[in-house]
């Protein structure tokens, strides 16, 4: 499925540009029966429905032309919301100083999941502050054993 997002991000990044948007995500899954084709788009101020629709419209147009994907498949185009995924380096710079959410394909320090503060970050390493009980803690999580990271909204 890797090679359809691969495709579709191709195909739906100049669309998404020339609307003056900004492509975060690309997600092509399968859920029961369904095959679902979720793109997440944003601009500076956030993104309203009216913008999805225009989204929709104009890529529906060159998928249909382009026909990448086999199977039927139900496309959605929306915000990302306030926890959007971190997938460009441009997103981890943003997201430094803020709270962030990060689920790893593997324990570390006996966790799955980390919630915390994005400190800082390179090709290799993700660090955070976290809260351990009642005291913060610095953890450092390899960028490779990491199957998701977003920002959190934390109330």
């Amino acid at each position: 499925m890797s090679k359809i997002t691969e495709r579709v991000e191709e195909i739906v990044t100049p669309i998404i540009q020339d609307l003056g948007f900004e492509l975060v995500d690309v997600e092509y899954v399968k859920e029961g029966p369904d095959y679902y084709l979720r793109i997440a788009i944003d601009k500076e101020g956030g993104i309203d429905i009216s913008d999805c629709a225009l989204a929709s419209e104009k890529i529906s147009e060159v998928m249909d032309k382009e026909d990448p994907i086999a199977e039927a498949y139900f496309m959605d185009v929306s915000s990302p919301g306030a926890e959007r995924p971190l997938k460009k380096e441009a997103d981890y710079t943003a997201a430094v100083g803020h709270p962030v959410y990060v689920k790893l394909y593997e324990e570390i320090g006996g966790d799955k999941e980390w919630l915390g503060e994005l400190i800082k970050f390179d090709a290799e390493t993700v660090t955070m502050s976290v809260r351990i009980k009642t005291r913060t803690k610095e953890i450092e999580l390899p960028r490779k054993k990491i199957a998701k990271i977003r920002r959190a909204v934390i109330l």
